[in-house]
């Protein structure tokens, strides 16, 4: 599986452990479509500024997933501004960035239909997804956007999700066989361990 430009794919989401599963799943989505799933998490150079990882993936990165549903309000009454932020990054680097840039696709999802035009109006117009919080249509919608940008022939949402239910199934002793255990694994041990389990499954197909 190449982390080329071209099938690299960057993940804007929530990092924290109510939203972990639906990251978990989009990963391996991407991964399961052919492509090389990138975000945030897998850099840990405490020498370098967050914003410029952040902008150094998405430079890398043809391609954008951004789930803009968990911007509600903290514990201080105060909106979550990252996802939003990260969207205008990668929206701004397609826009005004070099030549290949201008080829630059996303998908932008939602919790509920028109919930964004309450706090980001200004992407009034684009096409938003809508995954009411439910694992298997998060999967669905992942993959068949990734659909449009591959050629390869890709297996139903359905199938996507069985396959990913089986990878989450056998994860436990995957993780076992490295001392470790599956809430320790971090984005990069996770993505390679998804990325092995399927070519495992391709390979016996």
């Amino acid at each position: 599986m190449s982390n080329n430009y071209d099938h690299s794919v960057f993940i804007n989401a929530p990092f924290d452990e109510t939203y972990q599963e639906f990251l978990n799943a989009i990963t391996f989505t991407i991964a399961y479509c052919g492509f090389f799933p990138r975000c945030a998490k897998e850099a840990y150079d405490s020498g370098e500024i967050r914003i410029r990882k952040i902008n150094n993936i998405i430079k890398e990165c043809k391609y954008g997933i951004h789930d803009i549903s968990c911007t509600g309000l903290n514990k201080n009454s105060l909106p979550r501004f990252n996802m939003p932020f990260e969207l205008g990054l990668f929206l701004g680097a397609r826009y005004f960035g070099s030549k290949p840039d201008n080829k630059k696709a996303c998908l932008i999802l939602d919790k509920t239909p028109y919930r964004y035009q309450q706090f980001i109006s200004d992407i009034s117009g684009q096409d938003i997804s809508y995954h009411n919080e439910s694992k298997q249509t998060l999967i669905k919608l992942v993959r068949d956007w990734l659909a449009h940008y591959t050629k390869l022939n890709l297996a139903g949402g359905r199938t996507v999700l069985k396959d990913y239910d089986r990878f989450i199934s056998d994860l436990p002793e995957m993780c076992a066989f490295h001392n470790r255990t599956p809430d320790e694994l971090t984005y990069v041990e996770f993505r390679k361990l998804a990325i092995a389990w399927i070519d495992e499954l391709f390979n016996l197909r």
